[in-house]
Formats: C-alpha cells, structure tokens, sequence
C-alpha cells in the first residue's frame, strides 16, 4: 500500500481572472511535481463530485445552494474581493470537497494509509456561511465530518501549515472537544484571526510565526507545542490542510521554509499518527503561490507521505 493521489482535470478550469494568483497553473505545477520518477508509480484516483449530504454537515444548505446559483454562464462572479467564480468553479469546488471524503474513505477502509487530494479551490478559510480567501466550501472540515459521519471516527486532528490561518477550519472546530485544530502561520497577516488566546475549548492551538521567521521557529512551534498537544488529543485521524506559502520563495507572505521544513513536519506528524491511529493521514492542497516552490514543497510532502524519505 501507498499514498494515494486525488485530483480531477475540472479543478484545472476554475479560475478568478488574470493576474490572480489563485490559478489554474498552481495545480499544474504540482501534479508535474508529482510527475517525478519515484512519485509517478503512486496510484491516482479520480475526485469524485462531493454531495450536498456530505457539505451540509458543516455548511447549511441556503449557503450551499447560494453557492451553486451564484455561477455565472459566462465571465466572472465576484463573491467578495478576492474570491471569484467563473462557470467551472461549483464543479471545481464540488470535485475539491469530494477528493478528500474519498481520500478519508479509502484511508479508513486500509485501502492506503495516506492520502494527498491534489485539488482546488482550496477550502481553509471558508465559513460555515461565508466564502473568503479564495474557498467556497471548506475541504478539510467536509473531510473531518465524512470521517466521523460515515466511518464512527470520534476524535479528528486537523493541522494546517498555511502561512495563513484556517479562519474557517478553527470556527467549525472550536466547540467541539472531539476535534482539534493546530495552525502555524504568518502574524500579521489575512485573515486577522489565529491568536495563541483562540484555544476553543482547549482544543485549539494558534501558533503565529513573525515576519522573517524560518525553519528554526517553525519547527520550534511544532516540537514544543503541536506535537505535544496533538498526541496528548491522541486523534483517530490526522488531516493536514497542507498551504506552501511559507516558503521563502512564496510572494503573497514573508516567512522563510525550506522544502525540507514540509517534509520534515510530515514525518513527524506519521510519528504521532504512527502510535496514535494506524499511520493514517489524509492531506490537501491549500496555498503555495511560487510555482517552483509550491511543486518542490508539495513534491517533498508527499515523497514523506509515501515514506520515499
């Protein structure tokens, strides 16, 4: 068994116009990325569309609905400053939201240990009810619910290395003791939220990262307070919302990872997950807005999610 690899070519149609720099090129670069000769033998699944029974568990149906008739026939539909819809992104959104049920199905049936959803729109910073930051429906927290809904799972782990903060994943989180959220992430910086005081009902960690910090403080975050608290929740299943845009390189922020930051916090989260739920993880695309940094980093996730290194 292996890490599996979920993706759709209709995540490849959205797009929000020229110059934004949530574009169809980011999924391209990563699935060449993945493209490499010890990467090309992981076995590909097909996203399936997610349904409205599966998104209704964390968004209520008005949003949902609101959502699909808001896609324009032609051109552009602006929902807020920077997210946007074009005629392809409800399918887009759809096929995003369904990777990652059918990634945390397969894992938890021992059809694979691993999973990397390799998709867009990403999902972090979507709302119960409000689309923001570039998501519609929030991927990650579709996944959670699909976990617990379908297959009994009681206690999920959501990380997010994100240079932004999972705004939307922490708010369907926060009161619930059976789930945990645990975020690095770029302080000052959108969305505003994701401040150590946020701490839910003690199952919430904010770790915020200055300007200009790097893989030293990075994983300082981790070992001396992720980790700890995430083996102290001892999760059922781990889920990464997986953001490259804290690479130095990235454009949209100012911390300073390395590739090898992205492949070391997976091996240390296939650690926790290793004595605490069977080594399963299921993990999806968030940020990453350097081409070439977002393939590399991407690449160096999965190549630890598979055990290449």
């Amino acid at each position: 068994m292996s890490t599996l690899i979920y993706t759709h070519p209709t995540c490849a149609l959205h797009e929000m116009g020229y110059g934004h720099p949530e574009r169809p090129d980011r999924l391209k670069a990563v699935l060449a990325a993945l493209d490499a000769p010890d990467l090309k033998g992981l076995p590909r699944r097909e996203a399936p569309e997610a349904t409205i029974e599966q998104i209704a568990r964390v968004h209520p149906v008005p949003y949902i609905e609101e959502i699909l008739r808001a896609v324009p026939s032609r051109g552009y539909q602006a929902l807020g400053m920077d997210t946007v819809m074009n005629p392809h992104t409800a399918a887009a959104a759809l096929r995003a939201a369904g990777a990652v049920c059918a990634a945390v199905d397969d894992v938890m049936a021992g059809r694979a240990p691993t999973a990397f959803c390799a998709v867009r729109p990403p999902g972090h910073h979507a709302e119960p009810e409000t689309a923001m930051g570039f998501c519609f429906f929030n991927n990650v927290a579709i996944g959670a619910a699909q976990a617990r809904a379908v297959h009994g799972v009681k206690r999920v782990a959501v990380i997010d290395f994100d240079v932004h903060h999972g705004n939307g994943t922490q708010a369907m989180f926060e009161a619930d003791p059976n789930l945990f959220f645990a975020s690095t992430h770029q302080w000052p910086l959108y969305p505003g939220t994701g401040r150590p005081s946020e701490r839910g009902v003690g199952n919430i960690v904010n770790c915020p990262l200055p300007p200009a910090a790097g893989s030293e403080e990075f994983r300082e975050a981790f070992r001396e307070r992720i980790l700890p608290a995430l083996v102290e929740f001892s999760p059922d299943l781990i889920m990464v919302s997986a953001g490259f845009d804290a690479h130095r390189s990235d454009p949209l922020a100012n911390l300073e990872l390395e590739d090898e930051d992205y492949a070391w916090a997976t091996r240390e989260l296939l650690r926790v997950a290793d004595h605490a739920c069977a080594g399963r993880i299921v993990s999806t695309l968030e940020g990453g807005y350097d081409l070439a940094a977002l393939a590399a980093s991407a690449a160096a996730h999965v190549r630890s999610l598979a055990r290449l290194q």
